[in-house]
């Protein structure tokens, strides 16, 4: 019991409070928001950043492939083109997201290969299982080499010490990695506990983590990992950008997601930039739906650095929100089970989604 209430102490003071919610991110984004990320530069007006210490440069928004997943081949090629063509080149994917993968192949070629960061995932936890698919995304992917492949969706440390120990995962990565088939490791985590036990065991490239405003506000959610990160010299991916917290309570569902996404223009900008002002964040990615990509494109193409005034705004926005990552945050924080999704909409219980 002791150890139980000794983890839930540390939980909570990694956490911050609601009340506290506001100085913390008025302190960390106000201070660091210009010291992480290296210079800037553009594409058809949408800024890029260095990954980490890859010396790769990433759009500030990245396609999120899961997308195409509801979408037809001629829909699919026609929104990877138009991304393109309004200035990203981190185009991300993975074989848990249904049909992408198959889509994404197609879609990308005729386009320059050297000036597309692709990404691409994998849940296996042991070698053999992450070699298999590996295998497969590259080839339905249409290409030779993955710009950055990553452990998909860490959320215990269960699963950190199998993918990271004898026969796990990280024996693949480092063998492709050889062979040219990967140039840089990373990983996508749900919890903190999974994220931070992952940038303890390995030096990994970047680490793509929720990073919101509802969250790192309410409950500080992301900052014990941006810090870490940032200690390791690792690129933070934020995803969850412009989640707006879990759905309301009885409320009309305006899209089948598993977590209210943000749709006014002016929100979109402010939750990006704040995200964007987090230290060692290089870039965004959006909901799974390309009119939301398309807003988060013109939002980030203005970015400028957040402000004490915009915060308040944010903290307003925030209050009253709820989560549908703390419950998960929690249990693994305190060792509890879990079980295999808590969110019957989210892309890892279920790929098939559609517009309600």
């Amino acid at each position: 019991m002791k150890g139980i209430i000794m983890e839930r102490r540390e939980f909570l003071k990694a956490a911050g409070t609601v009340a506290g919610g506001y100085a913390l991110a008025s302190q960390t984004l106000l201070a660091g928001q210009t010291s992480s990320t290296g210079g800037e530069d553009s594409v058809a007006g949408l800024p890029r950043r260095v990954l980490g210490r890859t010396g790769e440069k990433v759009s500030i928004v990245c396609f999120p492939g899961l997308a195409l997943n509801q979408l037809s081949q001629e829909e699919s090629t026609a929104g990877v083109r138009r991304a393109f063509e309004q200035g990203i080149n981190h185009f991300d994917v993975a074989p848990a997201y249904g049909s992408a993968e198959v889509k994404m192949g197609p879609a990308l070629q005729g386009l320059d290969r050297t000036k597309i960061f692709l990404s691409c995932k994998t849940k296996m936890r042991d070698k053999d299982g992450a070699r298999t698919e590996l295998e497969r995304s590259l080839e339905r992917l249409q290409t030779d080499y993955f710009d950055l492949y990553q452990m998909h969706h860490i959320r215990t440390p269960e699963e950190v010490k199998t993918a990271l120990g004898p026969g796990g995962a990280i024996e693949t990565f480092l063998k492709a990695k050889e062979e040219g088939k990967i140039k840089h490791i990373g990983f996508s985590a749900h919890t903190t506990k999974g994220a931070l036990e992952m940038l303890k065991g390995f030096q990994f490239a970047s680490v793509m983590f929720p990073l919101s405003y509802v969250d790192y506000m309410n409950w500080g959610f992301g900052k014990a990992v941006v810090e870490t990160a940032q200690e390791r010299g690792t690129a933070v991916l934020a995803m969850k950008a412009i989640y707006a917290g879990a759905w309301p309570q009885g409320a009309q569902r305006t899209r089948k997601w598993w977590y209210r996404p943000l749709e006014k223009d002016d929100e979109i900008e402010l939750a990006l930039r704040f995200a964007l002002s987090q230290p060692g964040v290089v870039t965004t990615v959006p909901v799974s739906y390309l009119d939301l990509t398309d807003k988060c494109i013109e939002a980030a193409k203005s970015y400028r650095p957040i402000t004490e005034a915009d915060l308040a705004k944010l903290q307003q926005l925030a209050a009253g929100c709820g989560s549908v990552f703390r419950q998960e945050d929690e249990k693994v924080a305190l060792g509890l089970p879990l079980p295999e999704s808590l969110h019957p909409d989210s892309p890892h219980a279920c790929c098939c989604f559609a517009h309600a």
